[in-house]
C-alpha cells in the first residue's frame, strides 16, 4: 500500500481544489502567527503543550504501552465523532530499515505485511501513513477499544494518540540584530544536505538562489520535489539549492487548515523559511528594509543544499497553529529515506517520562542512519528542555549582542530597551494609544494600537506608547505609521521579553517594569516629550532567562549545547509592501544555527560520522557568559574550535537502541548527569589525533567533591580509554566540567550536572 504523504512520491494524488493565499510576511512572523503559536501564554499554547505532555497509561514500561493525550480538548482528535475513532500512532517492535544494515525493498515489504497483520487483528482501517525507514509503524484511525488491544499486542511497542505540537519559535527573550559580517560565513557546507522539518519554504527568496558554489548534487541523496494544488508553487521552485521539498497534512487535517493555506511545500507561517535561511541560506545576501540599517545575511552552511519537509500548518485561529505528530514522524521518515546529512527540528517535544514517544523513536532511526539530529530545547523555563533522549542534540539559547535603544523623557527618566531602527527621533510629544483612540474605537484596542484604532489628529508627529498583546508587534507600528505617528514605544504588560523587530516607524521596546515607569511619568506630566535614541550594540550578562533548562530527574543531561537564539535575521515569505526579511527569537533559531554549523563541519571533515561531529561540537564549545551546564549544556557551538579536536566520545552502532530497550549501559554521550542515587558515571574517550598523546583529567567548577579517574592516560592514534566521574560529597545540586588536556596543549571538556 502506498504511503499517504501529501504530494509525495508514494502515488497519492490530491484532488482538493484551493486558491493559495498570500504568504505571511515579517509582520505576522514577529508576534502574530508564530508568536502566538509558541509564546508563553494563551489557550492555544496551553492546548498544544498539554497535547504533547502525553499523560500515559502504560501496558508496560519503556517497552510497550498505550500513550494517550492530555485532558479532553487538548489532543488532536482527527477522526469520526460517531465511532470515537481518532488518529493514533502505532510503533511496532524493532527498528526501521535505517537500524537494520543491509535492508532492502524486500525488508520494507515484510514490514508492511506485518503492519497489515497487526492491524487486521483489531479490524483497523487502512493506515493514513506508513513508516518503514526511521521506524516500523503506522498512523491509523482507531477507537479506544482498538487502541487498547493493540497496546497489549506483544508485537507493538507503543500506541500514541496524535497531538499538535507548537513550534519552538519567537519565545520570550532578548532580540538582537544581525552582527558584523552578515551573521554567517562566506563558505561552508558544500556537498551536504540539511533537512528542515518545519512549515515549508518561500523558495524564491535570494537566500535560496541556486549558485555555482553548491557544486555537484550529492550522489547519495534521493529526495524529490512534491507538487500540489497551489498555483504559488512551481516545479522550478525545487531542484537546485532547495534539493527536495515535500508536504504532509493528513495528521493536522485539511478541514482544520486556515482558508487559503498552501497545499504545497510553500510556507504560510514564515517560520520554516527563516529556519532554512539561518541554517543554509546563501552568503552575503543584501538586506534593505526601510528605516533600518542596511546589512547582509547568510546561513551557517551557505553552500549546503536544503531538503524541506512541511509538517507545520496554520489554522483559522493562530492559537491552533502547529505540527501534528503524525505529520512530523512522516516527515522524519521521508528525510531519512531521502538521505539528508543533518536534520533540524524546531518543534517542542513531549514531557512524559514514562515513555519515549513516537517522534523521539523516529529521530532514533535518523541517528541510526548516521544523520546528525538537532532539535530545540524549547522557550518555556517552566518546562524541562525537550527531546531528553541521548541520540538528539538538544540546542538551548546563548546570549548575543543587543541593539540598544533609549527612551529619553525630557526632564524625566531615561529607559533602556531594544531597537532595530537606523535613526532615532528628536523630542516629540508622547501619547498613549489608549488616549489617542479614534472615534468609535474601543479604548482597549487603541491601547494595543490595533489596526484602525488611532486618531491621526492626536497621533500625528507624536511618539505613541503601545501595549503588547492582541495583534502582532509589527502590526502596531504599522497602525502608528498610518496615523502619521513619528515613532513608537512598545511596552510589555508583563515580563521582560524584548524584541528588535523591523518596524514601520522608529521603535524602542521596553520591559513591563520600564513601561510602568514611563506611564507614571506621562501621568505626572501629560504634556511630556520624549526622544528615541539609537546607541549601538551591547552584550547582556548571563544566559537567556527564557531558554528551557534540563531536568535533573531526566535520563540524560539537556540541553546538549547552546547557540545564538536572539533576533537572528532570516528570510520570510515576501508579500506586497514587505521586503521578505525578519528577525526571529527562540531556541528554534538556535537549532537552525547549530544545524548549519553541523553541516559545515560534516563538509569540512567528510570522514567523520554524526556521532563524532556531535562530540566535537560539544567538547570544543565555548563557555556561555554567566551560564552553567544546567542551562547551556557544553556551551556555545564554535565551528572552528570543533574542527580542531583531539578527543571524541565514540558511540557504538546500536548503543542508543540498547539503552532504550534497557539492555545496555548508558550511552557514551559527551556529558554526564549524576541524578538521584547515581554516584558514578563511566565514559570512553578516543584519541583522534595522528600521533600518540598524553591526556590529563581535571574536575572543574564544582562546589562539592567530584573525582575523575584516571588522572592521566597515554593514547596512540585511534586508541581508547575509559574513565569514571564519581560524586564523593553530599547529594546536593551541583555542576561543573570534566576537562581533558592533551600533551600538545589541546583541551576538551564535557559538562557534568549533579542532582540531589
Amino acid at each position: 500500500m502506498a504511503i499517504r504523504c501529501a504530494g509525495g512520491a508514494g502515488g497519492t494524488q490530491w484532488e482538493v481544489p484551493t486558491t493559495a493565499g498570500p504568504a505571511v510576511g515579517p509582520t505576522e512572523t514577529q508576534g502574530a502567527t508564530v508568536g502566538r503559536t509558541a509564546g508563553t501564554t494563551g489557550a492555544g499554547r496551553t492546548r498544544a503543550i498539554l497535547a504533547a505532555a502525553l499523560v500515559t497509561t502504560l501496558a508496560g514500561t519503556l517497552g510497550t504501552g498505550l500513550v494517550t493525550a492530555g485532558p479532553a480538548g487538548a489532543d488532536h482528535a482527527t477522526g469520526s465523532a460517531d465511532t470515537g475513532a481518532r488518529l493514533h500512532l502505532v510503533t511496532l517492535s524493532g527498528p526501521g530499515t535505517s537500524g537494520q544494515p543491509g535492508s532492502d525493498a524486500a525488508a520494507r515489504e515484510r514490514m508492511r505485511d506485518r503492519q497489515d497483520a497487526v492491524l487486521a487483528t483489531v479490524g483497523a482501517p487502512a493506515p493514513v501513513y506508513r513508516w518503514t525507514t526511521a521506524l516500523d509503524g503506522v498512523a491509523v484511525r482507531l477507537d479506544p477499544d482498538q487502541a487498547g488491544l493493540l497496546a497489549a499486542d506483544p508485537r507493538v511497542t507503543l500506541v500514541e494518540a496524535d497531538a499538535v505540537r507548537p513550534l519552538a519559535a519567537v519565545g520570550p527573550g532578548t532580540a538582537v540584530g544581525p552582527g558584523p559580517g552578515g551573521g554567517g560565513p562566506a563558505r561552508g557546507g558544500r556537498g551536504t544536505v540539511v533537512g528542515v522539518v518545519d512549515s515549508g519554504i518561500a523558495p524564491r527568496s535570494a537566500s535560496f538562489t541556486t549558485l555555482p558554489s553548491l557544486g555537484r548534487e550529492p550522489a547519495d541523496f534521493v529526495g524529490g520535489c512534491a507538487g500540489g494544488t497551489d498555483p504559488g508553487w512551481a516545479p522550478s521552485d525545487c531542484g537546485g539549492k532547495v534539493a527536495a521539498a515535500q508536504w504532509f497534512v493528513e495528521g493536522f487535517g485539511r478541514d482544520d487548515l486556515r482558508s487559503g493555506s498552501s497545499l504545497s511545500p510553500r510556507d504560510d507561517l514564515g517560520h520554516g523559511t527563516q529556519m532554512a535561511s539561518i541554517a543554509a541560506g546563501n552568503a552575503g545576501v543584501p538586506v534593505r528594509v526601510p528605516g533600518q540599517l542596511p546589512t547582509t545575511t547568510g546561513g551557517q552552511a551557505p553552500d549546503a543544499r536544503l531538503a524541506v519537509y512541511k509538517a507545520c500548518w496554520s489554522a483559522p485561529d493562530p492559537e491552533d497553529d502547529g505540527c501534528s505528530t503524525a505529520d512530523l514522524v512522516t516527515a522524519v521518515d521521508r528525510a531519512v529515506a531521502d538521505g539528508v546529512d543533518v536534520l533540524s527540528l524546531s518543534v517542542a517535544g513531549g514531557t512524559a517520562r514514562a515513555a519515549v514517544d513516537t517522534l523521539e523513536r523516529a529521530l532514533l532511526g535518523a541517528a541510526e542512519a548516521d544523520v546528525a539530529v538537532l532539535a530545540a530545547a524549547g522557550n518555556d523555563p517552566a518546562l524541562p528542555a525537550a527531546h531528553d533522549v541521548a541520540w538528539v542534540t538538544t540546542v538551548g539559547a546563548a546570549p548575543g549582542l543587543e541593539p540598544v535603544g533609549l527612551v529619553r523623557v525630557v526632564d524625566g527618566p531615561v529607559l533602556r530597551g531594544l531597537t532595530a531602527a537606523r535613526d532615532g527621533l528628536p523630542p516629540a510629544p508622547l501619547v498613549t494609544g489608549r488616549a489617542a483612540a479614534a472615534e468609535g474605537a474601543a479604548p482597549g484596542r487603541a491601547a494595543v494600537c490595533a489596526p484602525g484604532s488611532l486618531d491621526a489628529a492626536v497621533v500625528s508627529g507624536a511618539v505613541v506608547v503601545c501595549e503588547r498583546g492582541a495583534v502582532g508587534r509589527v502590526d502596531k507600528s504599522g497602525t502608528v505609521a498610518l496615523a502619521d505617528g513619528a515613532g513608537m514605544v512598545l511596552v510589555n504588560r508583563t515580563g521582560r521579553s524584548l524584541f528588535a523587530d523591523f518596524h514601520a516607524v522608529p521603535t524602542v521596546h521596553l520591559t513591563a517594569a520600564d513601561g510602568r515607569t514611563l506611564l507614571r511619568a506621562l501621568r505626572r506630566t501629560p504634556e511630556a516629550r520624549a526622544a528615541l535614541v539609537v546607541t549601538g550594540r551591547d552584550r547582556p550578562s548571563g544566559p537567556s532567562a527564557w531558554s528551557a533548562a534540563g531536568d535533573p530527574a531526566g535520563p540524560v543531561l539537556k540541553p546538549d549545547v547552546a547557540a545564538p537564539a536572539s533576533g537572528l535575521l532570516g528570510a520570510v515569505p515576501a508579500t506586497d509592501g514587505d521586503p521578505g526579511w525578519g528577525v526571529v527569537t527562540g531556541t528554534s533559531a538556535a537549532t537552525a544555527w547549530a544545524a548549519g554549523a553541523t553541516a559545515a563541519l560534516r563538509a569540512r571533515e567528510p570522514g567523520w560520522d554524526a556521532v563524532r561531529v556531535r562530540s566535537a561540537l560539544a567538547t570544543r564549545a565555548l563557555p556561555t557568559a554567566g551560564g552553567s551546564p544546567s542551562d547551556s549544556g557544553a556551551g556555545r557551538v564554535d565551528l572552528d574550535r570543533a574542527a580542531d579536536v583531539r578527543l571524541d566520545y565514540p558511540q557504538p552502532v546500536g548503543g542508543y537502541r540498547a539503552w532504550l530497550d534497557g539492555d545496555g549501559r548508558a550511552p557514551n554521550t559527551p556529558s554526564v548527569l549524576l541524578g538521584g542515587s547515581d554516584r558514578v558515571a563511566t565514559r570512553t574517550i578516543r584519541n583522534t589525533a595522528d600521533e600518540a598523546l598524553y591526556f590529563s583529567s581535571e574536575a572543574r567548577g564544582f562546589s562539592t567533591p567530584v573525582q575523575v579517574r584516571p588522572l592521566a592516560v597515554r593514547l596512540g592514534p585511534g586508541e581508547s580509554a575509559t574513565f569514571t566521574v564519581t560524586r564523593t560529597g553530599p547529594a546536593r545540586a551541583d555542576d561543573g566540567y570534566v576537562v581533558w588536556r592533551g600533551g600538545d596543549r589541546s583541551r576538551s571538556r564535557i559538562p557534568v550536572v549533579v542532582a540531589p
